[in-house]
């Protein structure tokens, strides 16, 4: 039997080795229809794909790629806002247990009252920083979460072993006046390098890039003075730099050898205090709410005993409870702010001075000052009501009003700036001026 020739009933169907040879993507598939005649369909694959996503680890890859396709900061605030929670329901659960229910509440409740006021005292200085809420809210939550669930355990932990090893008078003196504002201070302070320390990649400060233009363009004494301001503090380069704590290459030249130097604008030091008294503001919302707590189950347990015995009961039963409120809510609302503020200082100084030295000492100086008043203030409660009002008049008060008499200079430096930029000229108003 012959084959079909070109003129036989076959020569209206095209060829289809050409649909077997085109692949579907290439560019000169044959069309879909061809004068007017559809081409033979080709065998249907069967793709196995839509099985894929059931399976758990190719949706867990998938979950990951989603998330790894998110932006840092949106990454980086989750994982945060999930530990600080799991700190939260910790920290709750401990003071619970040595508070009760009733205790809690109540401790919780006399905690709050004080708050407002340090709150606004941060704000009103916030305006100066100009620190992003985010940080804020961080670094209160951090110091009421994180930083007491760290003191309690590390807290508790020392002061077996001192009583252990020192005896129980020994062993409790070591740990008020050492072992808490070391624990403490270092728990505190931890939340500015929390916000410092980048997670995902090291991102160049802009001052280091001025830095690298001047020293192209400058000359060699001022090019000298600029490569000793990159290179003296060493922490800048394992930290991300925020536009509050970013270095500047230099604002004016020196008094004395004609050298530009950086130095700390005011908005930077402020930002230290703010970022640090938020911690320390979380820190000592807790404390409060476990002190007042414990203090009113004791004095509930003494009443009930009390009136077990056949006395009346009265309001001074509840001493212990208004004598810690009166201590801790009324004298001392800034006691842990105004520690934890030096620290803030310090570091904010280490990461914006152009001295190679007090670029090394600033911020451990900071932390080291701020123990070395927690630990005075934890002494002065074992001096008696004499002792403890001395310390209070003597280093509290003058200390707690430098801490006002900076944030007030801060803000007028700062306004000064604003009004007067340092491109622009200023214009003098005395005998000779120009009109």
């Amino acid at each position: 039997m012959s084959s079909p020739s070109s003129d036989g009933p076959y020569s209206d169907v095209p060829a289809p080795a050409a649909a077997a040879v085109e692949s579907p993507g290439s560019a000169i598939s044959p069309p879909a229809h061809s004068d007017g005649n559809r081409t033979n369909p080709g065998p249907r694959v069967h793709r196995a794909g839509w099985l894929l996503p059931r399976h758990p680890y190719v949706g867990a890859d998938n979950l990951l790629r989603r998330i790894a396709s998110l932006r840092y900061p949106a990454v980086s605030s989750g994982l945060a806002a999930l530990a600080l929670a799991a700190c939260g329901v910790l920290i709750l659960q401990l003071v619970h247990r040595q508070t009760g229910t009733t205790g809690l509440l109540v401790g919780l409740g006399l905690a709050l009252l004080p708050l407002p006021f340090v709150l606004g005292a941060l704000a009103w200085l916030n305006l100066t920083a100009r620190v992003p809420l985010r940080h804020t809210l961080f670094c209160l939550a951090w110091g009421a979460c994180a930083a007491t669930t760290v003191a309690i355990m590390a807290n508790g932990w020392a002061s077996d072993f001192l009583i252990a090893h020192r005896g129980s008078m020994r062993g409790e003196t070591l740990v008020a006046e050492f072992a808490t504002p070391l624990i403490e201070e270092t728990a505190k302070g931890a939340a500015l390098i929390m916000l410092l320390l980048p997670v995902r990649r090291r991102l160049r400060c802009r001052a280091e890039r001025t830095c690298a233009v001047l020293m192209r363009r400058s000359p060699a004494p001022l090019r000298r003075s600029v490569h000793r301001l990159r290179a003296a503090p060493r922490l800048r380069r394992h930290l991300r730099p925020l536009p509050y704590f970013r270095p500047a290459p230099y604002h004016r030249p020196h008094t004395r050898g004609g050298r530009r130097r950086a130095r700390s604008n005011p908005r930077t030091l402020a930002a230290g205090v703010v970022l640090g008294g938020a911690t320390a503001c979380g820190f000592s919302f807790t404390e409060n709410a476990l002190y007042l707590g414990r203090a009113f189950t004791d004095d509930q347990q003494t009443r009930m005993d009390n009136i077990g015995l056949g006395a009346q009961p009265s309001l001074r039963d509840f001493d212990s409870t208004v004598h810690t409120f009166v201590l801790r809510g009324l004298l001392s609302p800034f006691a842990h702010p105004l520690f934890t503020a030096l620290t803030g200082l310090g570091l904010a100084i280490s990461l914006t001075t152009g001295r190679r030295w007090l670029a090394r000492l600033a911020a451990p100086v900071g932390l080291l000052l701020a123990m070395a008043l927690h630990g005075t203030w934890n002494a002065a409660a074992g001096l008696g009501t004499h002792g403890f009002l001395l310390v209070y008049g003597l280093l509290m008060v003058p200390a707690f009003a430098a801490l006002v008499c900076f944030a007030v200079w801060a803000g007028a430096r700062t306004a000064r700036r604003a009004r007067h930029p340092a491109g622009q000229p200023r214009q003098s108003t005395g005998r000779g001026a120009p009109p």
